[in-house]
């Protein structure tokens, strides 16, 4: 079995897959498996991932045009790797991301490690200084921000189980991270930036104004939170997240 399952939705993202290919192909560390879940892409997308000559490389095509964190629930189906980590089929690992990542958990004997990220436009360009893993992460400040980006994160799933994302909510990112939480104490943070992130300007997860309903059913109807509580932490997840994201595309 390998080491690691690399899990990635891939969605109408010819445009940018042969770079993250190209991020995944060249990793230092090489035992792992790739498992891509196509979600009913009408554009070239699934003929880019055919041509790869690699038998790492697993690729699913979903019945169903579910969303991402459907397509991630059926590529975790189908993991065999003790660690689990995510990359989106736009963004792009450093050459040592795996490596790194996955000395960093054996040392500090994590179950759940992230770290440094870079924030770019969607030509990798530098849009705002790099994300900052510098602290542990745990279930209470979770609520308030969610520090854990799927790009730049690992868990040890051999300790933990899988843990798979939510139906039906848009913020199922932050959901699946609370929930694993739920079982852990802290996730560990590696201060070293090995991955790039594309922050597309029409990108849903940048738009806090129009998720703020999003965000408080995650605490009301995943977390079970009553409705002054709930409140409490949209209003810091609001204000944190305007606070980090306000300076983009101006």
């Amino acid at each position: 079995m390998p080491e690691i399952s690399i899990i990635t939705p891939c969605y109408n993202s010819a445009k940018f897959l042969p770079t993250t290919i190209k991020s995944v192909l060249d990793q230092s560390f090489q035992d792992w498996e790739w498992i891509i879940t196509d979600d009913q892409s009408s554009d070239s997308s699934v003929e880019i991932i055919k041509q790869i000559q690699d038998d790492r490389i697993i690729l699913i095509q979903s019945k169903e045009n579910g969303g991402a964190g459907h397509a991630r629930n059926l590529s975790l189906e189908r993991a065999n790797g003790r660690y689990i980590t995510f990359l989106d089929a736009d963004d792009y690992w450093e050459p040592a991301f795996l490596e790194e990542m996955l000395g960093f958990m054996k040392k500090e004997n994590a179950e759940l490690a992230y770290s440094n990220y870079a924030r770019c436009n969607e030509n990798l360009q530098p849009q705002l200084s790099d994300f900052i893993a510098d602290k542990e992460v745990n279930f209470n400040n979770l609520l308030k921000t969610c520090r854990l980006s799927l790009l730049s994160s690992m868990y040890d799933s051999q300790r933990v189980g899988k843990e798979y994302f939510p139906k039906g909510s848009k913020r199922e990112d932050h959901v699946m991270w609370l929930n694993l939480l739920k079982k852990i104490k802290t996730g560990k943070p590696l201060n070293k930036t090995l991955a790039q992130y594309r922050m597309h300007p029409s990108s849903v997860s940048r738009k806090k104004s129009n998720i703020v309903k999003d965000q408080y059913l995650v605490y009301k109807d995943y977390m079970k939170f009553s409705t002054i509580k709930s409140l409490y932490y949209t209003v810091n997840w609001a204000f944190n997240g305007f606070m980090k994201y306000s300076k983009i595309f101006n």
